[in-house]
């Protein structure tokens, strides 16, 4: 499994933040930065990524990371290390000063968190009057300047109804992208509120529709949601473009805290393990070695997720099974389907030599996500052989 790379890393640069959301994972506020990483240390782990995949994605994100005095410093290293750099903020007190030094250090864009379209809703959530036209603000300063960026919104109770409006709210504002996340119980998420199984599977129907609707105009992706692609395979297809099916924790996507901390996704917590740190081991050691990691990229979901027809191209969320289950490959119980038919034989397709040297024209740091995603299409279909007949009709279903 050393083929396997990370494509998208998360790293928390610290727990300080000036707002106290309801949902954070981390659990962040005004007096958590006490233990972060100095400037050289963010610079060593930043280093030791690279080691892995220094073509990777790299999200620097907190708390609010903007706080940090050093952050142009640390976005301009992980830049020259040939990561593509994005920065996940609240935005609140971003200034045109701030983006125009981000765009120098090399940041390609930033990801802001809106949880309303209305004031008193996004205010209340994330704890602080006056967050919504701070955010809304930032985002007027973000697109004066140039800086590409998506908005964040987290799906609740509270705001479940306001998908279509956040939409149009992104595309006045100019964002090139709207992602929905879905709570996990985890840090301060353990005391919200979760969507029923019949909610969220109206909510992923509708984001479905959405992306199909609006897809000329902007994007609109799903977080910690893969049974979007038990939907998008009936209503939209153009969702499953670049395959990057189910579950991604541990197979392309890894999380890494303020202090160290290695987790598969940022909604696994870490164990409080040494060796699950990289004070203590090596960050390739434990994205290679960790039993967790091994297990999620091996092993099969349990109860009606590694029986479901569905199972490669969703799978179920593994941090959702862990923090109501309590166990990681239990399954997802926040899925409402039913199964209709067993999983097809799981045998691996078989290349053909031309397939092959069609693959091997991609990009070398995505070809191992996109071959694996492709198996996994062949074996949810039952394809047995890859041909380039096929990958084109791929190519032409998954094409915008």
């Amino acid at each position: 499994m050393h083929t396997v790379k990370p494509y998208l890393i998360s790293y928390n640069l610290t727990r300080r933040c000036n707002l106290k959301c309801r949902h954070c994972y981390l659990d962040a506020g005004e007096l958590e930065g006490r233990f972060d990483m100095s400037t050289e240390e963010v610079v060593s782990v930043i280093d030791s990524i690279a080691e892995l995949n220094p073509s990777a994605m790299l999200i620097l994100t907190g708390g609010e990371p903007l706080l940090r005095d050093d952050i142009f410093q640390i976005v301009s290293h992980a830049s020259g290390r040939g990561f593509t750099v994005f920065i996940g903020t609240n935005g609140t007190g971003l200034s045109a000063h701030m983006v125009r030094r981000l765009k120098e250090s090399g940041a390609k864009g930033v990801g802001i968190s809106l949880d309303s379209v209305r004031e008193e809703v996004h205010d209340e959530f994330r704890g602080v009057r006056g967050a919504w036209r701070e955010t809304m603000r930032a985002m007027d300063i973000l697109n004066q300047e140039g800086m590409p960026f998506q908005v964040q919104f987290s799906v609740t109770e509270e705001n479940k109804g306001e998908l279509k409006d956040m939409l149009h709210l992104a595309l006045q504002k100019g964002a090139t992208a709207l992602n929905i996340f879905f709570l996990v119980c985890t840090g301060r998420g353990e005391k919200s509120t979760d969507l029923s199984p019949s909610e969220y599977e109206a909510v992923i129907t509708e984001i479905a529709e959405l992306s199909r609707d609006y897809e000329d105009r902007i994007m609109v992706r799903s977080r910690c949601a893969p049974h979007i692609f038990r939907v998008a395979d009936r209503i939209n297809p153009s969702l499953l473009k670049g395959l990057t099916s189910g579950c991604i924790a541990a197979k392309g996507y890894m999380r890494i805290t303020p202090d160290g901390y290695v987790t598969p996704c940022p909604y696994i917590p870490e164990d409080g393990s040494e060796d699950m740190n990289i004070k203590h081991r090596s960050i390739r050691d434990i994205w290679y070695g960790s039993e967790l990691f091994q297990r999620l990229r091996s092993a099969e979901p349990g109860g009606k997720c590694g029986g479901c027809e569905y199972s490669e191209l969703c799978g179920g969320c593994r941090a959702r099974a862990l923090a109501l289950k309590g166990d990681i490959m239990a399954e997802d119980p926040m899925c409402g389907y039913t199964p209709q038919e067993s999983p097809r034989q799981r045998t691996k397709p078989v290349w053909t030599q031309s397939a092959l040297e069609r693959l091997n024209r991609i990009p070398f740091f995505i070809r191992p996500m996109i071959k694996e995603g492709i198996e996994r299409y062949a074996r949810m279909k039952g394809i047995r052989e890859i041909t380039p007949e096929l990958l084109s009709e791929l190519k032409k279903r998954f094409r915008r």
